[in-house]
């Protein structure tokens, strides 16, 4: 996923873990330690600072006593974060993860979520464990408008083939050279289009350029709230050319127990890409508070 690799490149220090808008940070639950004690981080975007709240909420409905530290900055801080027990849980994504603590990159073959997942387990740091991973992803995807879904009967990135070379298609300038971008299209797909235009990676350039008409398919990310705000249409992936990128809970097993596994287990069961499109989107477009769009989530759920 674009975003959190572009997170790694801006490197925080692990200072920031003190630091966060949300007014819950770093404020230890009133709830008692029935459930044990777990220390919830985030990264410093919107999507995982919300899935974090999430997390912390389902908690202390349990029992669980919850110290929150948002925001703490890219992969490569957060992660020695978890690992020096600073954090105990944090929200993750399976395919980034795996990529990030693979050496030699991801396995060939390996995109889907369930072979993900299998892989992932085999190079998670020695004292850490993921739980149930759910079906919200936060991925690339080739997204158009209704309308030109519509004119072109498209659903999927397979319907794509027929009139790909009528349409022109943008995003961020790599994926031109990505095997995830247009040369994975053309091998796994044969998907070719008229022109591709280098924009921005799943930024206000290319979401402008498709609600504008000046592109008419976009490499958009699939939680992005302007899907729903523009009622863009997001195409399937039927072969797995993207690697999957499933929201799954990343956790130090010292901190887990059986209320802590069931608490977070029932969080991914009932997230999908759909709900938490609409719940950033609460956050992102509409500027609601963070703890009370995680509240909204769990009772509209029935997890609260």
């Amino acid at each position: 996923m674009k975003r959190i690799v572009a997170a790694v490149a801006m490197a925080l220090t692990l200072t920031a873990c003190g630091t966060n808008s949300d007014p819950l940070a770093d404020e230890p639950a009133a709830s008692g330690a029935a459930g044990g004690s777990v220390t919830v981080g985030s990264a410093n975007f919107p999507e995982s600072q919300l899935l974090a709240e999430i997390y912390s909420q389902a908690l202390e409905a349990k029992g669980v006593k919850v110290t929150r530290k948002f925001n703490i900055g890219a992969r490569e801080v957060y992660l020695k974060a978890l690992q020096d027990g600073s954090i105990s849980l944090l929200p993750e994504y399976n395919g980034a993860l795996l990529a990030a603590l693979s050496p030699n990159g991801i396995p060939a073959g390996v995109s889907s979520s369930d072979t993900v997942l299998a892989e992932l387990k085999k190079v998670l740091p020695s004292g850490t464990e993921v739980l149930a991973q759910s079906t919200a992803e936060d991925k690339d995807t080739l997204t158009v408008s209704a309308d030109t879904a519509a004119k072109n009967n498209l659903k999927s990135i397979e319907d794509l083939k027929a009139v790909a070379p009528t349409l022109v298609a943008g995003g961020g300038p790599e994926f031109t050279e990505r095997q995830q971008g247009l040369k994975g299209l053309k091998e796994v797909y044969g998907v070719e289009f008229k022109e591709y235009k280098p924009l921005d990676p799943g930024g206000p350039l290319t979401v402008n350029a498709l609600k504008d008409g000046d592109i008419q398919v976009a490499n958009l990310f699939s939680t992005d709230s302007s899907i729903v705000t523009n009622k863009f249409v997001t195409l399937a992936d039927p072969k797995n050319l993207f690697t999957s990128q499933n929201v799954i809970p990343l956790i130090r097993s010292e901190a887990n127990n059986a209320t802590v596994t069931g608490a977070l287990d029932a969080v991914s069961g009932k997230l999908t890409t759909e709900n938490l499109t609409s719940y950033l989107a609460q956050v992102q477009v509409d500027k609601k508070d963070i703890a009370v769009v995680a509240k909204a989530f769990l009772s509209e759920n029935g997890l609260g």
